[in-house]
């Protein structure tokens, strides 16, 4: 009786490895295409009036807030809160009841260039007197002159 060499499963043939490589080509494609989409669409998230903001060499805010409230002034020195329009009293009104909810909110005040510096004052004096503490005058720091 002779002696019956078993070959293994395969039957002589090699044993196909798994490979461990990870194809990235679709990942970094995928990664680009939103690359291009948010450098797109950022520019455009900027939401307010526009207004020709004074240009001042200052140190950018270190902490940005989630979501500060934003006042802007135009040229004709109509008080906005985001898009909406509303007068003094208006505004009076509205900081006071988002003042009992959110003390501590960021207040930032956009300005046009152009506007007497009693009228920015009153704002800030509203947002002051409704209780806000954390006041902050937006400036154009991309074009400033040189001093």
């Amino acid at each position: 009786m002779g002696v019956k060499l078993e070959r293994g499963r395969r039957g002589g043939r090699r044993a196909h490895k798994m490979m461990a490589d990870i194809n990235v080509t679709p990942l970094v494609d995928v990664m680009l295409v939103l690359l291009v989409v948010f450098m797109i669409t950022a520019p455009l998230l900027t939401a307010g009036v526009n207004v020709n903001l004074p240009k001042a060499h200052a140190r950018a805010l270190d902490k940005q807030d989630d979501a500060p409230l934003e006042i802007s002034l135009d040229a004709q020195g109509h008080i906005y809160i985001g898009q909406t329009r509303m007068t003094a009293d208006e505004l009076k009104a509205k900081l006071a009841a988002i003042a009992q909810q959110a003390p501590d909110k960021r207040i930032y005040i956009r300005a046009d260039n152009h506007l007497s510096y009693g009228q920015v004052m009153g704002v800030m004096a509203i947002a002051s007197t409704s209780g806000f503490t954390k006041i902050a005058l937006v400036t154009d720091p991309s074009s400033a002159q040189g001093r």
